[in-house]
């Protein structure tokens, strides 16, 4: 019976479950970034009701982004295909670059509206702030941070 409990907890984590309604599919992160932008939009205009309506539509412009950069499907991608880029070391473990590919499916969906080099000065601070000490330094999973940035951008001009 545990094991049924947990590894429903792990289907809805795994499934990026809408935390209100339970739908999967949701993105937090773009939910979150599209709110915030909704926000800023509606803010002036209109008092609380402005900002509701405009962290609603704003919410679900982020959500489309990050239709781009579902976590799951990314991980998932990226575990199957990491040692086929032409920046990996031979006998480098998926765990190396993992943080790298997620500092860039996050940063692109984050940063809208910005190149990878135009937002790198932001990909580094917050990769060096929320590294692990084992993690490695940023220039060492650069090329991985941008192949991530890339793809989203593909899959998202293909509407994908």
């Amino acid at each position: 019976m545990r094991d049924k409990i947990s590894n429903n907890a792990a289907n809805k984590k795994d499934s990026n479950r809408d935390p209100i309604s339970g739908t999967p599919g949701a993105h937090p992160l773009g939910t979150g970034a599209g709110a915030v932008a909704g926000m800023v939009v509606g803010g002036p205009v209109g008092s609380v009701v402005g900002a509701a309506v405009g962290s609603v539509a704003g919410g679900l412009a982020g959500k489309g982004l990050a239709e781009a950069a579902n976590p799951t499907v990314e991980e998932n991608y990226w575990k199957a295909s990491y040692d086929r880029e032409p920046y990996y070391t031979k006998g480098k473990p998926y765990e190396y670059y993992a943080p790298g590919f997620r500092a860039g499916w996050e940063g692109r969906v984050r940063h809208e509206g910005r190149s990878f080099d135009d937002a790198e000065s932001d990909l580094t601070a917050d990769y060096d702030q929320n590294r692990n000490k084992s993690d490695p330094d940023w220039n060492e999973i650069k090329p991985a941070a941008r192949a991530a940035w890339n793809r989203v951008e593909q899959n998202r001009n293909n509407g994908m």
